[in-house]
């Protein structure tokens, strides 16, 4: 294809759709450490300390637990445009949100169902807010910086790497079987290990927004939190360290479900003869650099995702199933 792809400069944001707000704002807010930047009857906008736009994470009031879309800042105005154009020429589903009709602060933006079937979106403008990395009498819960990425489940992997390698995306690492076969990979704009990943799996559904937090000890406090409060079932998986990426982790699931990704200490990617990790499926220090077991909730579960119009979209089976791939501790297969 020779449409231009859109300049992405980082994964910018995320909209769920919540059952009760009240309950996701005691979560994501109160526990976790999201500034609230604005609020309504059927909303919250959230963001970390060190962001400087409006809001890394919208959550709306609905009827079921699901992704509304993901969003990518895109580095002009014009790839505002380039964004319509190239998806436009792959003949997927585009919807123009004018500044006014989108989220809250968000400029003219293009809404895509993109070759994955994921609901994504690309702005450039957005307000700006004042960075809170100093205001330390504001921290609370895990004291969360900013978003880092998403986590995409996606039946077809190697075609979620050819789309996002199209729009220009590196690959810092990815799980590969005996025979190269693509179980996982790890993708980005900015200069980190990843802004996008794919975890193999029924999809497409989103896996887990990862969301950075600036040291281990906040980690760590994170899961004392919940556990002072009785609330420690919404701990899903760690604390541990990652052989990809090598961050320091925590999973958690949201009162709706959603699972959320607190991460810590990967790397920088952004030199020119930075080159793919590629970890092999047998190897049980993939997941977790210390060998501990993936529990199968992690591998099977995944919040749906919606069209442009609010539906749920139809979910396919998986080409290959890591989980499937019985690996020291993991214990499954």
């Amino acid at each position: 294809m020779n449409t231009p792809a859109p300049d992405v400069i980082r994964s910018a944001y995320a909209q769920l759709s919540v059952t009760d707000l009240g309950a996701a704002r005691w979560f994501w807010a109160d526990m976790l450490g999201f500034h609230v930047q604005y609020e309504d009857a059927d909303s919250l906008y959230l963001r970390g300390t060190d962001e400087l736009t409006h809001h890394s994470l919208v959550l709306r009031r609905g009827g079921r637990a699901a992704l509304d879309h993901i969003a990518y800042r895109v580095r002009t105005p014009d790839d505002v445009d380039r964004a319509e154009r190239f998806f436009t020429a792959l003949g997927r589903p585009v919807r123009r949100v004018k500044k006014g009709d989108g989220a809250h602060g968000v400029g003219d933006a293009v809404r895509v169902i993109d070759p994955l079937g994921f609901p994504v979106e690309f702005f450039h403008e957005i307000e700006h807010a004042e960075r809170l990395i100093q205001r330390y009498d504001l921290r609370r819960g895990a004291e969360i910086a900013r978003l880092d990425h998403f986590n995409i489940c996606t039946p077809d992997v190697p075609a979620a790497y050819a789309h996002y390698k199209s729009l220009g995306f590196g690959c810092s690492e990815t799980i590969e079987g005996d025979e190269h076969e693509l179980y996982a990979a790890w993708m980005y704009r900015k200069q980190t290990v990843h802004d996008v990943a794919f975890t193999g799996g029924a999809g497409p559904r989103l896996h887990h927004l990862g969301v950075a937090t600036h040291e281990s000890h906040q980690v760590l406090r994170c899961a004392d939190l919940f556990g002072s409060l009785r609330k420690e079932h919404h701990i899903e998986r760690g604390p541990g360290r990652h052989g990809v990426s090598n961050a320091f982790y925590l999973y958690l699931r949201d009162p709706d479900g959603h699972r959320v990704e607190i991460y810590t200490s990967d790397y920088y990617t952004g030199d020119p003869d930075h080159e793919t990790y590629r970890w092999n499926v047998h190897d049980d220090r993939r997941r977790d650099f210390w060998g501990n077991a993936v529990i199968d909730s992690w591998y099977k579960e995944a919040t749906e995702v919606l069209d442009l119009d609010g539906n749920p979209q139809p979910v396919s089976d998986a080409l290959l199933d890591e989980s499937a791939v019985k690996v020291g501790a993991d214990g499954l297969g």
